[in-house]
């Protein structure tokens, strides 16, 4: 049974920074890309970042990027997200996600994604 575990979640204050991991199980990650997306209260489900199923290819959101990093240790199988520099709009739950085929550089759509975990809060605030 595939399965993906998000972790790393919490408060933190605006500037503050956290790592977020996901763990997968069931399935080898080692060549899938992998995604992280957010949905913020009230608002609908958005890309963050994706990694080739190498890790040699790195795709962000505008939101993202310079603050942002992905990254994967597919001897562990884990997916991780440093995040430095949170602002409040960061505000969201963060899930992690498997796309359905094998060798892909990397989308940023939801629907090339078939496996997805339940997701880690993460709030930003003072």
């Amino acid at each position: 049974q595939v399965q993906l575990v998000e972790s790393g979640g919490g408060l933190v204050q605006p500037g503050g920074s956290l790592r977020l991991s996901c763990v997968a199980s069931g399935f080898t990650l080692d060549y899938y890309a992998m995604g992280w997306f957010r949905q913020a209260p009230g608002k609908e489900r958005e890309f963050v970042a994706v990694i080739n199923w190498i890790g040699s290819i790195t795709n962000y959101a505008d939101s993202a990027k310079g603050r942002f990093t992905i990254s994967r240790d597919n001897a562990k199988n884990t997916l991780y997200l440093q995040m430095n520099s949170l602002k409040p709009e960061d505000t969201a739950v963060y899930y992690c996600a498997a796309e359905r085929t094998m060798f892909s550089i990397g989308s940023r759509r939801e629907t090339d994604f078939g496996s997805w975990g339940r997701g880690t809060q993460v709030t930003v605030s003072s």
